[in-house]
């Protein structure tokens, strides 16, 4: 396989990157990600993995646009509101890069359909706001043994991690939450969310889908990262595999 001189030319900037080169914009062109969720944090993940030459997305939603989200899901305009999510991010990667194949999966991920609906892909990029979605994405992700990008945001914070849960010396995400879907949550609704926020956290997950991808730099898998705009600082942890967890212990 090789590059055309059009695609030489738009991934110029990846291919002078020593951890990337030619034959890294190829596996990019190969692979596949599956993006669940297109909201906030979706949004500039699908912005940026469809803009690095990413061949294929996948990306699952049940939602519509609606007027509220347009002050973080910059994927969507006002001529969006109404229309399905995914049937509206498939427009715009095709504005973006019509490289790009983007399947859209209008449907609400849960237990009994995650397998199925991230099936194909090579990574999986969590954006989705509400924990019980979160695990069943999760669980289906170590069942494949796809690499789980997961990214939360509220007010001005933000987490980002990476689970490769099958491996012995790596932590599921249930090592990290524990199981208890129940757990009380506020919605960005209700807490609020500053736009930006969206922003950062939904670039570092393309980025960190990237690394899982091309295997540049350190290895994130067993960290998470938390930032707070707030208090202007990013850091750092280290996160043990549970041996006693029931998913991968």
């Amino acid at each position: 396989m090789s590059l055309t001189d059009a695609e030489l030319e738009r991934y110029a900037r990846h291919i002078v990157l020593k951890e990337v080169g030619g034959a890294g914009q190829i596996r990019l062109r190969g692979a596949t990600v599956a993006v669940i969720g297109a909201g906030g944090i979706g949004s500039p993940a699908i912005q940026y993995l469809a803009a690095a030459g990413l061949g294929r997305l996948i990306v699952v939603d049940d939602d519509r646009v609606d007027l509220s989200n347009l002050q973080r899901q910059t994927l969507f305009g006002g001529e969006d509101i109404g229309a399905a999510k995914v049937d509206a991010a498939a427009r715009a990667v095709a504005r973006l890069n019509p490289g790009v194949a983007i399947e859209a999966r209008r449907e609400r991920i849960h237990a009994g359909n995650a397998a199925a609906l991230i099936d194909g892909a090579g990574v999986v990029l969590d954006g989705t706001d509400n924990f019980a979605t979160r695990l069943a994405v999760a669980d289906a992700a170590l069942a494949a043994k796809i690499p789980l990008v997961s990214a939360a945001v509220g007010q001005f914070e933000g987490q980002l991690g990476v689970f490769r849960g099958w491996e012995a010396d790596k932590p599921c995400y249930r090592c990290f939450v524990g199981t208890d879907p129940d757990r009380a949550e506020l919605s960005c609704a209700e807490a609020g969310v500053v736009g930006a926020m969206t922003g950062i956290m939904g670039s570092l997950a393309a980025l960190e889908s990237m690394r899982a991808i091309l295997g540049f730099g350190d290895d994130s898998a067993g960290r998470l990262l938390l930032v707070d705009a707030l208090a202007f600082r990013f850091r750092t942890i280290r996160l043990p595999k549970d041996p006693g967890c029931p998913a991968c212990g």
